[in-house]
C-alpha cells in the first residue's frame, strides 16, 4: 500500500510527471503595467491561440489564476517586492500567502514556481536581509501544504549582481552580497530549485558602447575575425545570451556551488525606441526573439554546460505603456492589447525538413513607396542577383509581375530575400528603401513568404516546449509510464 503520508500528494505527483515530460521550453512573461490590460480570459485566449505553454506572472492575480485553470499552462507566480518585507518577517504571513495564492488554485492551475521578489539585491538592496527568510518561510508553508514537490521557490536576479560578467570564467557576485548570496544558493541546492536570472543582451549591447558587435547580441553570425573568446577557458561565444548564463554559472562556482541549474526568467528586445535608441527596432526584436527560441529549443546549452539546456521566458507578452523611463522601456511586447501582433514569432524544430529557414510568419519586408525609384531598382537588382532571392514569381506572365508597379515587384524580392536570410543575419534595409510591416502584402494569387497562405509556413506561433515526438525519447516516455504504473499499483 502507498504510505499514508503520500496519499494526499499522489494525484499531484502524477500531474507533475506529465507536466515535465517534454523538457526544455521557452515561455513568456506577462506584465500588467499598462492602461488597457485585456481581461484574464482574453489573455488566456491569446496564450492558447499561440500555443504558449509556460508563463511568468509578476503577481498572483486571482482572476488570471482562475482563467489559467485546466489549460495545462505551467505558471510561475510572483511575490511583488512590496510584499517581501511582511512575508520575510512572519511565518504566519507566508503561510497565509501560500494558502490564498497557491494552495487555493492547484492542481487545476498548474503553478510550478514562485518567484520571490524581482531583482531585489540590485534594486532594493535594503530589503536583502529578508529575501532568504521569505523564501524559507514560503518553502515551509509549501511543505505543510504537501506542495513542495510540485512548486519550487527561487528569486530572479539581474546581471547587475555580477559587476563584471565578461569573461564569464572570472565573473563573481558583488562581494557586498556574499553572505546573502551564499544563503540563497544553499537554499536552492537544498530544495532542488534553480537560479533565476534576468538576462538582457539589449542592455549588455547598448551599455557596452560598441565593445561587442550587434550580431553577437542578436544570435547572428558575425565576422570570423571578431570571434568572442574567453581566454581562461578558450570557449568561443557566438552570442551574448550564453555568455551571460555562463557568467552566472561561474559566479556560483566561485562560492563553491556547481550543480544548480539556471533558468532565464526574462530576456527579450524592445521593438521601439526614442531618437537616441536606434537599436530598439522591430527588425532587431524579431531577430533576437526568433533566434533565441531556435537556440534554446535546440537544447544545446552553453559552452560551459553544453548538456544543460536553459529554460527561458521571453519578456514580454504586452507592451507596458505605464512603465517609467524611455520609450524602449514601454515597448518590449510581442502583442498589442487587442491581440494583434507587433511581430510574429514561430518555432519549427530544426529536424523538420519542411521548416521555413527564417521561421517568420506574419512579418514582411516591403519596399518603401516613398523611396527613390533609382534606389529601388538597385535594391531589386541586388536582391534578385547577389542576394539570391527567388524572383521567379515577378517575371513576366507570373502572378506577382506588375510592369507598372516597381514598389510591389521590389517588395516581393525584398521579402523573399529577408525570409531566406534573416536567421543568418539578413536585414530589411536595402539602403533604406525597405521597411518591416505586419500587413500581409499578398494579393490574388501572388503569395508572399510569411503569409498564412504560403506553402512553406504554418502560421503558428509556438513558445511551447519540444513535443514528445521531437524532444522526448522513447526511453523517457517508457520510464514515465513505468513510474506511473508503480504509483497506480500502490494506490490500488
Amino acid at each position: 500500500m502507498l504510505p499514508e503520508k503520500w496519499k494526499g500528494g499522489s494525484l499531484l505527483l502524477l500531474f507533475f510527471l506529465f507536466s515535465n515530460v517534454s523538457g526544455v521550453y521557452v515561455g513568456i512573461t506577462i506584465g500588467t503595467d499598462m492602461s488597457n490590460l485585456p481581461s484574464a480570459s482574453d489573455i488566456v485566449s491569446i496564450l492558447k491561440a499561440q500555443r504558449i505553454k509556460h508563463v511568468r506572472l509578476f503577481d498572483t492575480d486571482h482572476q488570471m489564476l482562475n482563467a489559467l485553470a485546466n489549460t495545462g499552462i505551467e505558471v510561475m507566480v510572483g511575490v511583488p517586492n512590496d510584499q517581501l518585507l511582511s512575508i520575510g518577517q512572519s511565518r504566519t504571513v507566508a503561510a497565509d500567502w501560500i494558502n490564498k495564492n497557491v494552495a487555493a488554485f492547484v492542481p487545476a492551475t498548474n503553478i510550478t514556481y514562485i518567484a520571490v521578489g524581482n531583482e531585489v539585491l540590485s534594486t532594493i538592496p535594503n530589503a536583502s536581509f529578508v529575501l532568504v527568510p521569505a523564501m524559507k518561510f514560503l518553502q515551509s508553508a509549501l511543505v505543510a501544504a504537501n506542495l513542495n514537490f510540485l512548486v519550487k521557490v527561487s528569486s530572479p536576479q539581474s546581471m547587475d549582481v555580477m559587476p563584471k560578467s565578461f569573461p564569464p570564467f572570472t565573473a563573481t557576485f558583488n562581494s557586498t552580497w556574499n553572505s546573502v548570496m551564499y544563503e540563497y544558493l544553499q537554499f536552492l541546492k537544498n530544495t532542488g530549485s534553480s537560479f533565476m536570472l534576468n538576462a538582457q543582451p539589449y542592455y549588455g549591447y547598448t551599455k557596452g558602447h560598441g565593445i561587442f558587435p550587434i550580431d553577437y547580441a542578436l544570435f547572428r553570425a558575425f565576422n570570423p575575425n571578431n570571434q568572442i573568446v574567453d581566454p581562461n577557458t578558450n570557449f568561443y561565444y557566438t552570442n551574448m545570451f550564453d555568455a551571460m548564463v555562463d557568467a552566472a554559472y561561474y559566479s556560483m562556482e566561485a562560492l563553491k556551488f556547481s550543480d544548480i541549474p539556471v533558468i532565464v526568467t526574462a530576456t527579450g528586445w524592445p521593438w521601439l525606441g526614442g531618437s537616441n535608441e536606434p537599436d530598439a527596432t522591430v527588425d532587431n526584436a524579431l531577430a533576437y526573439n526568433s533566434n533565441l527560441i531556435r537556440h534554446v529549443l535546440n537544447g544545446s546549452g552553453t559552452p560551459s554546460r553544453p548538456n544543460a539546456p536553459v529554460n527561458t521566458y521571453i519578456h514580454e507578452l504586452f507592451n507596458e505603456d505605464l512603465r517609467p523611463g524611455p520609450i524602449s522601456e514601454k515597448s518590449w511586447g510581442v502583442f498589442f492589447p487587442n491581440g494583434t501582433t507587433v511581430y510574429s514569432l514561430r518555432f519549427e524544430h530544426l529536424s523538420d525538413p519542411n521548416a521555413d529557414s527564417a521561421g517568420l510568419v506574419g512579418v514582411f519586408c516591403i519596399a518603401n513607396s516613398s523611396a527613390d525609384v533609382n534606389e529601388l531598382k538597385k535594391g531589386l537588382d541586388w536582391a534578385c542577383g547577389a542576394g539570391s532571392a527567388n524572383c521567379s514569381a515577378i517575371q513576366p506572365g507570373q502572378p506577382c509581375y506588375e510592369s507598372d508597379n516597381l514598389v510591389v515587384v521590389a517588395s516581393y524580392a525584398y521579402n523573399d530575400y529577408y525570409h531566406r536570410t534573416q536567421a543568418n543575419g539578413g536585414t530589411c534595409n536595402f539602403n533604406n528603401t525597405a521597411m518591416i510591416t505586419t500587413t500581409d502584402p499578398s494579393h490574388g494569387s501572388c503569395i508572399f513568404a510569411g503569409s498564412s497562405g504560403s506553402n512553406n509556413t504554418s502560421g503558428d506561433v509556438a513558445f511551447a516546449p519540444v513535443s514528445p515526438s521531437s524532444g522526448a525519447t522513447t526511453l523517457q516516455i517508457l520510464c514515465v509510464t513505468y513510474l506511473i504504473s508503480i504509483i497506480l499499483f500502490f494506490l490500488v
